[in-house]
């Protein structure tokens, strides 16, 4: 079942074509990785899908409805969550306070502390509830991000880069958290640079570069894809 379309999505910033008739679909419960050179558009792209920026040209439908004009909040109130390549938080605020706030879209105070705390367990951040977010380690901070998404009761997430900056040991947590949301029936789209993190997630990938989709396939196809290799890749795939 389709679950999320982004059909012939084109955008403009003056002169210059951010995205240009980029397409495609994405299956209910499907993992969908979208890879390509910094400055290709992906994270315009993300903008587009979650809200926060309007299309020149192009549509884009979740759940069956288009999406286009509906704000961001209220796309989270369907379901439609989105992490951000920078991790920000509130700095007076603890992690709990952090999640509440995201859990608050659905849920009443007392309710909502509750079940944020319950995302901070899910996420491994049990026990350090009351840390302030600027205190924590790095993948710290980007579980909390994830534990963010978890309280809204997301049905699809848009991840971006969310494993940027981490060793390849410290993606292990949050590979297993986005495993254990997949399973769960949570379909997700990210935006990843870590390209052993996408071979292994990913059941499909989107490749874009200067803002058009060059390629599509499975992990594997995509390694093999010329055109690919070519404008991401470079004469060296570390898979």
């Amino acid at each position: 079942m389709t679950f999320l379309t982004v059909d012939n999505v084109t955008k403009r910033f003056g002169g210059l074509v951010a995205l240009n008739a980029i397409g495609f679909s994405v299956a209910q419960g499907e993992i969908v990785g979208i890879i390509g050179p910094n400055g290709a558009g992906k994270t315009t792209l993300f903008g587009v899908i979650s809200g926060f920026i309007t299309p020149s040209e192009g549509e884009v439908s979740y759940d069956g409805h288009s999406i286009l004009g509906i704000s961001p909040d209220r796309l989270v109130w369907r379901g439609l969550m989105r992490s951000f390549q920078i991790v920000q938080s509130f700095a007076d605020m603890t992690a709990l306070d952090v999640v509440t706030t995201a859990a608050l879209t659905r849920r009443p105070m007392r309710e909502a502390i509750d079940y944020a705390a319950a995302a901070l367990l899910r996420v491994g951040l049990g026990g350090k509830e009351l840390k302030m977010p600027l205190t924590l380690s790095l993948q710290d901070k980007k579980l909390l991000e994830l534990a963010k998404c978890i309280a809204t009761d997301p049905r699809c997430i848009l991840l971006d880069e969310v494993m940027a900056g981490l060793t390849m040991s410290e993606t292990a947590a949050p590979i297993a958290v986005i495993q254990e949301l997949n399973r769960q029936g949570v379909t997700i789209v990210m935006v990843e640079h870590v390209m052993p993190v996408i071979m292994r997630l990913a059941t499909r990938i989107v490749v874009i570069n200067f803002g058009e989709k060059i390629a599509e396939g499975t992990p594997e196809e995509i390694l093999k894809d010329q055109r690919v290799i070519d404008a991401y890749f470079g004469d060296h795939i570390d898979a």
